[in-house]
C-alpha cells in the first residue's frame, strides 16, 4: 500500500497514491545541489533574473491547469486559486527584478582611529543550499516567495512541498525547469518525517525556510543545528472595529479575509474585536452579507466557500465551535456542516478561554467580541502567544498610531483587515508567529550573508 494518499477534500475522491521519498534519495539530491552550487556562482545576476522572469511568463500560461490543480488537492475554491497564481506571478516578477538590485555598501575605514586608510567593500553573499518547507493552503505562492528569493540570491535550492500538494508541486518545479533552473539548482522532494529530519539536520544544508506550525518549526529548530532558519508561522490576528469606522468597508474586510479559503490563512482573521457603540449594527450587516455567500463546490466560478483540506481538520474547527456553543456563546449565523464543508459561523459571546479564539483556528468561523476601551483592547490581543498581523477600521490616525506602537504584531492595517500582504512588503510576525521576514527583497537577506573585501 502506498504511503500517501492525496484525496479530493470536496467528493472524496483518490487523486494520487505515492511512497515518500527515502532517506537515501534525499541524499542523492542534496549531493547534487551541492554541485549545483558552481553552477549558480557562474550565472550572473543578470541571468538568473532572466530565467524568473520566464518562470513569471509560464505561471500565467500555465495559470489554469495550476489553478485547477490546487483546487483539487486542497478544495480552495476555483477562483481564489486564480488569483493565487495571479500573486505567484508578482512574487516571480518581483524575484526577478530584485535579482538585478543586491546592493552592498563601501565604508571608509577613517571613521574611527587609528587611520588605516583602508575601504571595506561588503557584499550580499548565497548561504549555500536552502531547505523550503511549504503548508497546503497556498501551495504555488508560498513556493514561490522561497524559491524566487533564493533562486535570486544565488544559492540551491531542496524544495518539500506538503504531501497532498505534491501534483501542483511537480508542475510549478517543472515550469522552474522550463524557465531554465537546471536541475542541480532545485530539486523537489515529499519524503517522510525521518528523512526530511535527516535533511533539516544535513550538515550541506546552510538555511531553512518553512512556513507551517509551531510545533513543527520547534522540532526542526532543535534538530537543525547552526543553520539559517527563517520561520513564517501561525497567526490568530485580530481585526478591530472601532466607533468610528465604515461598518460596510470592515463587513467586506471580514468576509473576504476569514470566510475566504475557508478561513485557513495565518493571516485569517481569527478575532473580532468590535466597539460596544457598534457592535450590534457591525454583526446584522456580518450576518445579512454573509447569508449571501454560495457554498459548495469548489470548482463552480461563484463558490465562495469550499471544503477544509481534510476530515480531521473539519472535525477539529467543528468541535471548537460546539465547545464554545456549551460554554455560552451565541451563534449568530452557520454552524451548520456537510462532509468537510463549514458553513461560515458566526458567534458572538465567546469565552476569551475558549479554544476557538485562544488558539489558531483554522476554519471559517467569526467569533465577535466586544471592547469598551483602547487599554483593555491592547491588553486581550497582546496576551496571545501570536503576533503576526492585524488591522483596525477607524477614521482616527492618532488612534492608528497609538496602536501601531502597542500591538506586538508584524503589520498593522488601517482600514483593511489583517489579511493583508503584498508581495514586495515584509512579511513576518512576532513571537511564536516565527523568526525573520518573507518578503522578496527580504527574503533574499535572510538566504544570504555579508562578505567584507578589505582594499
Amino acid at each position: 500500500m502506498a504511503d500517501y494518499q492525496i484525496i479530493n477534500p470536496y467528493n472524496g475522491e483518490l487523486i494520487e497514491a505515492y511512497d515518500f521519498h527515502t532517506k537515501e534519495q534525499v541524499a542523492e539530491a542534496i549531493e547534487l545541489l551541492v554541485e549545483g552550487r558552481n553552477k549558480q556562482l557562474a550565472t550572473p545576476a543578470f541571468e538568473r533574473s532572466n530565467i524568473l522572469l520566464k518562470l513569471a511568463q509560464l505561471l500565467l500560461e500555465r495559470k489554469e491547469d495550476l489553478a485547477r490543480a490546487i483546487t483539487e488537492e486542497t478544495g480552495k475554491t476555483i477562483g481564489d486559486s486564480r488569483v493565487e497564481i495571479d500573486r505567484a506571478y508578482n512574487t516571480a516578477l518581483a524575484s526577478a527584478m530584485e535579482a538585478r538590485n543586491i546592493n552592498g555598501e563601501a565604508l571608509d575605514s577613517d571613521a574611527f582611529p587609528p587611520m588605516r586608510e583602508k575601504i571595506g567593500v561588503v557584499l550580499w553573499k548565497p548561504l549555500g543550499t536552502v531547505l523550503c518547507i511549504t503548508p497546503f493552503n497556498f501551495p504555488i505562492n508560498i513556493a514561490v516567495h522561497k524559491i524566487g528569493p533564493a533562486f535570486a540570491a544565488g544559492n540551491t535550492i531542496l524544495f518539500k512541498p506538503g504531501p497532498q500538494n505534491k501534483r501542483s508541486a511537480e508542475l510549478l518545479v517543472e515550469l522552474c525547469y522550463a524557465a531554465g533552473m537546471d536541475k542541480s539548482v532545485l530539486q523537489m522532494l515529499v519524503p517522510d518525517i525521518e528523512a526530511t529530519s535527516y535533511a533539516v539536520a544535513h550538515p550541506q544544508i546552510q538555511a531553512i525556510n518553512f512556513t507551517g506550525g509551531t510545533a513543527a518549526a520547534n522540532a526542526i529548530a532543535a534538530n537543525a543545528g547552526y543553520k539559517k532558519m527563517l520561520f513564517e508561522l501561525g497567526g490568530n490576528d485580530p481585526l478591530i472595529v472601532m466607533p468610528d469606522a465604515d461598518l460596510d468597508a470592515a463587513v467586506t474586510a471580514t468576509i473576504n479575509q476569514r470566510f475566504a479559503t475557508a478561513g485557513q490563512r495565518c493571516t485569517a482573521a481569527k478575532r473580532l474585536f468590535v466597539h460596544s457603540d457598534v457592535f450590534d449594527a457591525f454583526a446584522e450587516k456580518l450576518v445579512t452579507a454573509t447569508a449571501k455567500l454560495k457554498v459548495g463546490n469548489p470548482a463552480e466560478d461563484d463558490t465562495f466557500i469550499g471544503p477544509l483540506i481534510h476530515t480531521n481538520a473539519a472535525n477539529e474547527v467543528e468541535g471548537r465551535i460546539q465547545s464554545a456553543v456549551a460554554a455560552g456563546a451565541r451563534v449568530l449565523f452557520g454552524n451548520r456542516r456537510e462532509g468537510n464543508i463549514l458553513w461560515p459561523t458566526i458567534l458572538a459571546d465567546v469565552p476569551d478561554c475558549a479554544e476557538v479564539v485562544a488558539e489558531e483556528t483554522f476554519g471559517p468561523v467569526v467569533p465577535l467580541r466586544k471592547f469598551d476601551s483602547e487599554q483593555e483592547l491592547v491588553a486581550v490581543i497582546n496576551s496571545c502567544p501570536f503576533g503576526l498581523q492585524a488591522g483596525v477600521f477607524t477614521q482616527n490616525l492618532a488612534l492608528a498610531k497609538r496602536l501601531y506602537n502597542q500591538l506586538e504584531v508584524g503589520l498593522l492595517a488601517v482600514n483593511d483587515g489583517p489579511g493583508f500582504r503584498a508581495e514586495h512588503f515584509p512579511f513576518g510576525g512576532v513571537k511564536e508567529s516565527g523568526v525573520g521576514r518573507e518578503g522578496v527583497k527580504y527574503a533574499i537577506r535572510e538566504m544570504s550573508y555579508q562578505k567584507t573585501l578589505v582594499i
